[in-house]
């Protein structure tokens, strides 16, 4: 993984940095052994003299190559774009393959954090995570997230911390930090 440094603010540190849960590869990669398998499988059972042969063994390798672009690799794509970081500051979120969309929340405005967890989330480990914002957004919703009842632990912990920063004046933002030589 790893943030690029030089989008964090000067003294922020990166406390926690995930992808979205490994389960949501897993029907993409279930579509690309049966594509393979099955492409292959018609390619050569197509017999070149009969069926128009040579035509619809190219129409097979197109279809199985469309199949394999739009269900498997795009969402493998999807899942290797998509982060969500948590810096003692704020709560940032980014995705996109082509195009990026990022959402940041700062963590002195968040009011609540809750999680919710379906049931196939018990067995491998992964909830949705509910950040709500005292601003005037709608809040932050994440979800896939793996560890998700420690990662709300971690952000409450996060925002006492930055809480009691700010308190201490060491969060003040006229107070410029030195610039490295």
């Amino acid at each position: 993984m790893g943030y690029p440094q030089k989008l964090l603010a000067p003294g922020e540190v990166i406390s926690m940095e995930t992808r979205p849960h490994w389960r949501a590869l897993f029907v993409p990669g279930i579509v690309l052994l049966a594509t393979v398998f099955g492409a292959t499988w018609l390619y050569f059972w197509i017999d070149t003299n009969a069926f128009g042969g040579t035509i619809m063994r190219w129409v097979v390798l197109g279809g199985g190559l469309l199949i394999v672009l739009l269900w498997a690799l795009v969402p493998f794509l999807r899942w290797v774009t998509t982060e969500y970081v948590f810096t003692d500051r704020r709560i940032i979120v980014r995705s996109g393959i082509i195009t990026r969309q990022g959402r940041d929340m700062p963590l002195s405005k968040v009011n609540n954090v809750s999680f919710h967890v379906p049931a196939l989330g018990r067995i491998l480990n992964y909830g949705g995570l509910d950040i709500q914002s005292a601003g005037e957004n709608d809040g932050l919703s994440i979800q896939d997230v793996p560890d998700v009842e420690d990662i709300q632990r971690r952000v409450y912990e996060l925002i006492e911390a930055d809480d009691a920063r700010r308190r201490s004046g060491m969060g003040d933002p006229t107070i410029a930090p030195p610039l490295p030589e």
